[in-house]
């Protein structure tokens, strides 16, 4: 057997030999026949199989091989060409790993490095940048097969051919090279991973900042890097060029750098961040000594510097970072700061440098005069430079530019913060010399201004250092403004003795102290210092300003010696000018002079030295006050603004507090001049920049809280501000300080009428008035208040209160004539509004008050009327024999906007407001017109009126709304144009949207409107109008339970429209009375009868709304009152007749009076009754066949007949009866009506005769109308009361025999079971009559009064527990429910719980169920009754 597989392996090797892999397959498989684990077998199948491109059967070949003997290297050199040639890369590198693992194990260098190139190869192409890095890593040492690999022989440069592993023996024999790669690719991995890592942890929820996730992050990556051993590894290396390891350092010292501050600085890592720290300390120091050109690290060197002082910097370092890096920003800095301060840039001993840099010199002064701009811009390319920093602010604390020099020190603060952060490495005298530059700024800018802030820095500078010359100095100067000469002399004093040879700060510390001397009082002892202070100064060249000021301080000291030496200080101020010409405060002082003491005073010259001060320094504030007093007196305000905003300026204005610190600091700082403030609170004021105003006032009371003027104008600015409450507030406080001032009092009631405490600003005003009664804007701020209480009231309701307040406004507004003619368009205006508001009203409450008020205006007893109301307006407008109502007060609102147009010229302003108000008098005269020419001559009238008024002022939107009301239904056109340029105007004004709503519906257009209204409510959701014109839209589509919802919330809103509630009113009663299948409930018409009430209280002559508010009392059972309401529809109905004797209104009137005689029938007033009937019959036509007609007419003789009746008129009651018939004639339902009424009349009269006649005229209804169910029910009623079963057998026989569908459209109200219910129960037969009511609640379930009956029957039948389960739903029942049915429920209810058993819970709902009863409808005596039994149980049941 061996034999034979022996020949088919050679065989099969011989066929792959010459590539027949089919038939070296066939070998193969027959030695896998016999021998299925031959190593060699499945080999050569494998490889047959790849060639042949079966590649699934092949891999397993390969795979079987290696199983069954993994240590052979064959058949995964297979498998790796398979992999290779199915591109599984995956799998190829897996295979190659096992190679390379067996090569080395088996010692076979060459093999191996075979391996690991293709390896190497393979991550190039397909790896990662890490798996990168891992692969190269094999050939460094200390890795698996390094050993392996270092066997390789030494590469042949001349042969590279000569073997297949020359990378790898590259590589083994020069590391160099590969840790080079390794470290870029390291670099790019941990820079990827990093930003990758920021990116992410940025959109975390509650991330932190983006330096603290960098940080974060960064620890994380460095703490565990490989670069340092990396980086070391290059500088060990021998091969290692000296710029390969100049740039290797650099890399070490910025990862070390960028390690170090990401650390916490306390903690765990503060030990390894100094540790670190030590670490770049000495690697920079290596650099700067070797002179390595590394500009980062001579810069950390030189900011780690710390030195209290400039000069404590090594200025030759500062040169050899130039020569180093000549281009850089530092070496600009550097040079430029050397230039600056007169310092040599170069070492002077070396000649050659020394002539370049007079090169560099001489291009630097032909570029730019002034180093300190070059300063300037080198810092702004250093923006994280200590060094920058500081010599910037030592810069600019030379120049004397304070507010520069703190900005530029608190920068450099932060930065120095920053630094001690990120290094752990404390400067110390670095901060203090910033904190001393911080502070000197802070003292001398706009002092004292940030003297607070100032003293603190300057404490925490003398804690470090006690004796430091600008503390000391800072702190005197301090002490000294705030009037401490004392301890400010001290501290002088201590400098002085210091520094005595110092001719600058020695030298100021002395004239300082000198001067402090003289502040003391110690005038004598002060002159003499300053004295030798001055002959120190003078032999000082350049030092003009301050030679002055010593000149100028000794005048000031003779000044204030007395008289006797007032010359001498003269000449001393004239020197200080001599001296210094710009010296601010001498020419203050010469001013002083020539003003008090000059003979004689010299007020021009005085006058030109004070502006000449003021313009050289505007903190020359005596000046300033001098010269604002004199300006202010020539009434020259624009001049005393400029001063006291200059003034304000000087003192370093409001937020010249530099930062957000300074300026709340600068929140609690009280202002030097407030007379400055006061006086830009009052321009800004007059300017209505309110804002200003009130900062101005606020900081002016920051030194005086007792000034009442300054409380007073901060209230007004607060006022025109709109901030009403501060306003109170202020104005209050300012009446405490000065009770008497009446302007005060005044200004309070004009925020409480602004703010709508109408009343208060009222009593305010008249308080005013008791002490100047004729105090003329008192009293137009007192009629405007009353006007706008009386508007408030009307629209809550209060209507007689409303018309009080207008006769008070009016009253009052013709004071003002007497008080001043200049008022008197005011008067007119006021008295016109007041007018128009009263036009509102039909009848007047006063209207006495108002004709005398009236009768004092000259326009309306005036015998001759306006051309454009001549047929308008009759005359006289006030006759005696007439009361004055809302109609006369429309004409005389007419009369007087018409004088008001007359008043004005054509260029005024104010006489737009005069043709708009004359325009609305008219229109609203145009709808109470009773004749249709007089209505269309009043309407054009208003047009143009108002067309005027628009030529006048056409940007004001009321005067394009009103044009499109006045054209309305004139011109649609018109008027639609009017209502869109409102709208453009406005495009928020919810009226004019309404309006424009209404016109679209108006033109039959629901959709148009429907957007409009829906834009109005979304404007404006309280606006009452938008609700009833969306109501209108509903009803326009066919929505009536939409339109109906909708006007009942129009009319539960707070705006008062009249024309909703009466909308709304009619809807409801004709709803409820078109309703005949629900019984009435009388707390349905409760809405309706509020709203009419209030809408005829407004409007007491629509004798529609009376008429209808008169229904509507009658249907509550308020006769009388419908009597009455009735009465007056007459009276205006026969008024309106008269006078325009309209068909129509002889047709309402003729209802009315029928209407009328059926209610005082109600009250038992027959011969009332009998009146009002004829004189409806009487105007009603004969001739009409209308259904309504007919009924009309035939009711008045029934009525007649009925008050003949009782009044015992028999015979004449039956005529009328009969004619009532005859009027009625072929129409049935008006017969059948009649008919019903008749025989009930017959009935109750009585006689047999009469009954039998009345059932006679029931049974011939019934015959001709089959449908007349009234006649059948008072049929069956009428056979109850004989018990004649026969003829309640024929009244039924019909409507019993129908469905119960058509039986329920016959009788909605369920009458004939009832009746039959009557009948039954009043035979005894109770059981038939729960029958009926049973099959009435399975027919309709939801109807309570069909269960209520039902429960009725079983409670008489003694089954309490089947009517409490018909009826228990009505225990969770709302109290929005129908009271009409919810209290009989609870009734019943409360009843059968108490008719059970003696359950105390059964028994306490029971007394809840009849209590609730009661409350819901305490006027139904069975409620009573019931709660009495409930309460009489329930007394038994608990004892």
């Amino acid at each position: 057997m061996s034999t034979l597989i022996k020949t088919k392996l050679k065989r099969a090797r011989d066929c792959i030999g010459r590539k027949d892999y089919a038939a070296a397959r066939d070998a193969a498989a027959d030695v896998l026949s016999y021998e299925p684990e031959n190593y060699n077998a499945n080999v050569f199948l494998g490889l047959c199989l790849l060639e042949l491109g079966q590649y699934d059967q092949s891999e397993q070949c390969y795979k079987k091989a290696i199983e069954s003997s993994p240590e052979q290297p064959l058949a995964r050199q297979g498998i790796l060409k398979f992999y290779e040639k199915t591109e599984r890369w995956g799998a190829y590198d897996e295979t190659i790993l096992a190679l390379m693992d067996h090569y080395s194990k088996s010692d076979d260098s060459t093999k191996c490095a075979e391996m690991i190139q293709k390896h190497i190869e393979y991550m190039r192409q397909h790896g990662s940048q890490a798996e990168l890095t891992d692969a190269l890593r094999q050939l460094l040492p200390g890795s698996s097969i390094y050993p392996v690999l270092s066997n390789l022989p030494a590469p042949d440069p001349t042969g590279p051919a000569s073997t297949t592993t020359l990378p790898i023996q590259v590589a083994i024999h020069n590391a160099l090279p590969t840790i080079e790669e390794i470290v870029q690719l390291t670099e790019k991995e941990e820079t990827s991973i990093f930003l990758r890592e920021v990116d992410k942890r940025r959109m975390r929820l509650g991330a932190s900042g983006p330096e603290e996730i960098k940080k974060e992050v960064g620890r994380e990556i460095w703490s565990s890097s490989k670069l340092p051993e990396l980086y070391e590894e290059i500088l060990n290396h021998p091969n290692t060029p000296d710029e390969l390891r100049r740039s290797t350092e650099s890399k070490i010292l910025r990862w070390k750098l960028r390690y170090q501050s990401s650390l916490a600085p306390s903690g765990d890592m503060a030990e390894l961040k100094v540790k670190i720290g030590s670490e770049v300390d000495s690697l920079i120091n290596g650099v700067v000594l070797l002179n390595v050109p590394d500009e980062l690290a001579w810069t950390m060197v030189i900011e780690g510097k710390d030195c209290d002082q400039l000069d404590g910097y090594d200025f030759d370092i500062f040169r050899r970072f130039m020569d180093l890096f000549p281009t850089s920003s530092m070496s600009e800095l550097m040079r430029e700061y050397l230039l600056y301060s007169g310092l040599p840039l170069h070492d002077q001993k070396d000649e050659d440098v020394e002539a370049a840099s007079n090169a560099r010199i001489q291009q630097t002064d032909d570029s730019l005069e002034d180093p300190m701009d070059r300063i300037l811009d080198s810092t702004a390319d250093l923006p994280n430079s200590i060094l920058a920093h500081r010599i910037l602010a030592e810069c600019y604390a030379r120049e004397k530019d304070h507010d520069n020099a703190i900005k530029a020190s608190e920068r450099g603060l932060e930065i120095l913060r920053q630094y001690q952060i990120d290094t752990s490495k404390q400067l110390p005298e670095v901060c203090k010399a910033f904190n001393v530059i911080l502070a000197t700024g802070l003292v001398h800018l706009f002092p004292p201004k940030h003297h607070a802030r100032a003293l603190r820095v300057i404490e925490d500078v003398l804690q470090r250092e006690a004796d430091n010359t600008g503390g000391l100095m800072g702190r005197a100067y301090v002490l000294q403004a705030a009037g401490k000469f004392a301890e400010a002399a001290e501290l002088f004093n201590k400098v002085s003795e210091k520094l005595p040879d110092d001719m600058d700060v020695g030298l100021e510390a002395k004239e300082e102290f000198a001067w402090c001397k003289v502040q003391m009082g110690k005038l004598d002892d002060g002159a003499h210092q300053l004295q030798s202070v001055r002959d120190q100064r003078e032999l000082i060249e350049g030092e003009g300003e301050k030679t002055a000021r010593v000149w100028w301080r000794l005048g000031k000291c003779y000044w204030d010696m007395g008289e006797a030496t007032r010359e001498e200080s003269y000449r001393h101020f004239i020197t200080a000018l001599k001296r210094c010409p710009t010296f601010a405060p001498a020419f203050t002082s010469l001013g002083i002079y020539y003003s008090e003491f000059a003979t004689p005073p010299d007020p021009n010259r005085s006058s030109k030295c004070f502006q000449k001060a003021f313009e050289l320094d505007a903190r020359e504030v005596v000046a300033a006050r001098r010269l604002a007093s004199g300006f202010a007196e020539e009434r020259e305000w624009d001049l005393v603004e400029v001063v006291a905003r200059r003034t304000i300026e000087g003192e370093g204005n409001f937020d010249s507090g530099l930062g957000e610190a300074e300026k709340a600091s600068m929140a609690r700082y009280r202002p030097m001049n407030a007379w400055a403030w006061k006086a830009v609170g009052a321009v800004e004021l007059n300017r209505r920049n309110y804002p200003a105003a009130i900062q101005a006032y606020q900081l002016a009371l920051r030194t005086d809280d007792n000034d009442s003027i300054s409380w007073l104008h901060l209230g007004e600015a607060y006022t025109k501000a709109g901030r009403h409450a501060a306003a109170l507030k202020a104005l209050h406080r300012s009446r405490e300080l000065d009770p008497d001032n009446w302007i005060c009092s005044y200004h309070i009631g004009e925020v409480q009428r602004q703010m709508g405490q109408l009343q208060e600003a009222i009593d305010a005003f008249r308080v005013v008035m008791d002490t100047r009664p004729m105090e003329c804007g008192v009293l137009v701020s007192l009629a405007e208040s009353y006007l706008e209480l009386g508007r408030s009231e009307r629209s809550t309701g209060f209507l007689a209160r409303s018309q009080t307040s207008f006769l008070a406004s009016m009253t009052t507004a013709l004071r003002l004539i007497d008080a001043d003619l200049g008022f008197r368009r005011i008067v007119w205006k006021t008295v016109s509004d007041c007018m128009f508001e009263l036009s509102e009203y039909s009848t007047l409450v006063d209207p006495d008050g108002v004709r005398d008020a009236l009768l004092r205006l000259e326009p309306v007893h005036s015998p001759k009327l306006d051309d454009r109301l001549l047929g308008l307006i009759d005359q006289p407008l006030l006759p005696e024999e007439t009361p004055v109502d809302g109609l006369v007060a429309l004409k005389v609102t007419a009369v007087i906007c018409s004088y008001r147009v007359a008043l004005y010229t054509n260029e005024e302003d104010a006489i737009a407001s005069a043709w708009f108000d004359l325009a609305l008098a008219l229109f609203r005269l145009s709808t109470r017109a009773k004749s249709t020419d007089i209505r269309d001559k009043t309407i054009k009238q208003s047009i143009e009126a108002v067309k005027t008024a628009l030529s006048k002022d056409p940007g004001n939107v009321a005067y394009w709304n009103a044009l499109g009301n006045f054209n309305f239904t004139v011109n649609a056109t018109l008027s639609q144009h009017g209502y869109i340029r409102a709208l453009e105007l406005d495009h928020k004004n919810a009226s004019t949207w309404t309006n424009l709503g209404l016109l679209y519906l108006h033109e039959n257009d629901t959709e148009l409107a429907n957007e409009a209204f829906l834009k109005a409510q979304t404007l404006d959701p309280g606006y009452t109008l938008a609700w009833v014109g969306q109501a209108l839209v509903a009803t326009a589509n066919g929505h009536d339970p939409e339109a109906r919802a909708l006007l009942e919330h129009a009319v539960g809103l707070s705006a008062d429209v009249p024309e909703a509630d009466l909308e709304y009113s009619y809807r409801t009663f004709r709803r409820l009375s078109a309703n005949t299948s629900q019984p009435f409930a009388p707390d349905t018409l409760l809405p309706a009868f509020f709203c009419l009430d209030r809408y005829c209280k407004q409007r007491s002559t629509d004798a529609s709304a009376l008429h209808l508010f008169a229904l509507v009392c009658e249907r509550l059972g308020h006769e009388e009152l419908s009597t009455q309401l009735v009465s007056q529809a007459i009276s205006l109905l026969e008024a309106e007749y008269e006078e325009t004797e309209d068909a129509q209104i002889e047709q309402r009137y003729a209802v009315a009076n029928a209407n009328l005689g059926r209610l005082r029938l109600c009250l038992k007033d027959y011969s009332g009754a009998l009146d009002a009937f004829e004189t409806a019959f009487s105007l009603l036509p004969g001739d009409d066949e209308r259904v309504e007609a007919l009924a009309s007419r035939a009711m008045c003789q029934f009525g007649s007949g009925l008050a003949h009746f009782h009044q015992g008129d028999s015979e004449n009651s039956i005529q009328l009866f009969e004619s009532a018939l005859e009027i009625a004639g072929a129409n049935l339902t008006v017969k059948g009506q009649v008919t019903v009424l008749l025989s009930q009349v017959l009935w109750g009269m009585g006689r047999e005769e009469s009954r039998e006649s009345a059932k006679n005229q029931l049974l011939e209804c019934i015959t001709d109308d089959p449908d007349n169910l009234a006649a059948v029910i008072a049929l069956a009623g009428m056979g109850l009361l004989t018990d004649d079963d026969a003829l309640i057998e024929a009244a039924f026989s019909e409507i019993l025999g129908l469905s119960a569908e058509d039986r329920q459209k016959r009788d909605p109200g369920r009458d004939v079971e009832k009746l039959l219910s009557q009948h039954y129960l009043a035979q005894g037969d109770i059981k038939r009559a729960s029958l009926l009511a049973q099959g009435l609640v399975h027919a309709e379930p939801s109807r309570d009064i069909a269960r209520q009956e039902l429960a009725l029957l079983t409670l008489q039948e003694k089954q309490p527990a089947i009517a409490q389960a018909l009826l228990s739903h009505s225990l969770s029942a709302s109290l929005e429910s129908s009271p009409g049915e919810l209290h009989r429920s609870l009734r019943i209810v409360g009843t059968a719980l108490a008719s059970g058993s003696a359950d105390e819970y059964e028994t306490r709902t029971a007394l809840k169920a009849a209590q609730k009863a009661v409350i819901l409808a305490p006027w139904e005596l069975d409620n009573w009754r019931g709660l009495a039994f409930v309460r009489t149980t329930a007394r038994r049941a608990l004892g």
